[in-house]
């Protein structure tokens, strides 16, 4: 059998086990990094979801006339859409005369955390 020089014998088994341990050593990280990309996403996406529903209401609110029953003072709802709970609160003449408040609340729970979102407005009487 040929004998092979020195400088192109290859790697020992120990080279090789050190270089799979980093190796290996780093695909956790990747993997760990993977798990908290996708849980953030998760949190985005319901947050998106909880202040497109406070818009929505918002906008459902300024639209509506300004002696609608939902716009009577005080404290409206919950009402349930899926995960999300709405709520309103109406203050008149805040914070002048012929005005009202709407402060609009979304509130859910996801993965063990209680969530929210609070949005305001102000509606003028029409005229």
């Amino acid at each position: 059998m040929k004998q092979l020089p020195n400088d192109q014998r290859g790697f020992s088994l120990i080279e090789v086990l050190i270089a799979m341990t980093i190796f290996a050593i780093g695909v956790l990280a990747l993997a760990e990094m993977q798990i908290t990309a996708i849980r953030g996403n998760a949190f985005s996406s319901t947050t998106t979801d909880g202040t497109t529903l406070a818009q929505d209401r918002i906008e459902q609110l300024m639209n509506a006339p300004y002696d609608d029953a939902n716009l009577n003072s005080g404290n409206h709802g919950p009402q349930t859409q899926g995960i999300y709970n709405v709520s309103w609160n109406v203050i008149d003449d805040t914070p002048v005369a012929n005005t009202k408040t709407v402060n609009v609340s979304v509130t859910w729970t996801a993965s063990g955390w209680n969530r929210s979102v609070a949005l305001r407005c102000i509606k003028g009487a029409a005229g």
